[in-house]
């Protein structure tokens, strides 16, 4: 008969911070692959494919559960954060990117009027619905394969 411990409490720490970790290679990769260039931006940044904020929260949220219980008030609270984070990575940051992109537009006009020369603002803030979906799977992928050592 095999003992099996309970997993290190550590790993909750280590396997969110691994996902999105892990989002942010895959993001830069990616980056790499269309533009044929690398941008440490891509690395630190918001938006773009996958969402690491999405990885990072949904990975929480599993490792919660798998450490303490589906029951647990931890895992609860862990699962309503991810839920808020990723509305806010799909909605009102998106949205705000979308007012960005309108608000360059008007800057680029009045520019080429010669009137006023302005910042762009930052337009990709927020996500899509596939690059929350792809950030979730990394994230509970990443710390399923973490505590397939200990559970």
């Amino acid at each position: 008969m095999e003992l099996k411990l309970a997993p290190p409490n550590y790993l909750v720490f280590l396997s969110t911070v691994t996902a999105w970790f892990t989002a942010q290679t895959v993001k830069v990769i990616i980056g790499v692959i269309k533009e044929k260039r690398f941008n440490f931006k891509w690395f630190v940044g918001t938006g773009g494919m996958p969402s690491s904020h999405s990885a990072a929260v949904s990975g929480m949220a599993t490792a919660m559960g798998l450490h303490y219980g589906v029951e647990s008030p931890f895992f609860a609270l862990a699962f309503l954060f991810a839920i808020v984070v990723i509305a806010d990575a799909q909605g009102v940051r998106r949205s705000s990117g979308k007012q960005a992109e309108i608000l360059n537009r008007i800057l680029d006009d009045i520019y080429w009027k010669k009137k006023i020369q302005e910042d762009r603002l930052k337009e990709l803030l927020g996500h899509t619905p596939i690059q929350i979906i792809a950030g979730i799977a990394i994230g509970i992928g990443v710390v399923f394969l973490f505590y397939l050592k200990y559970l």
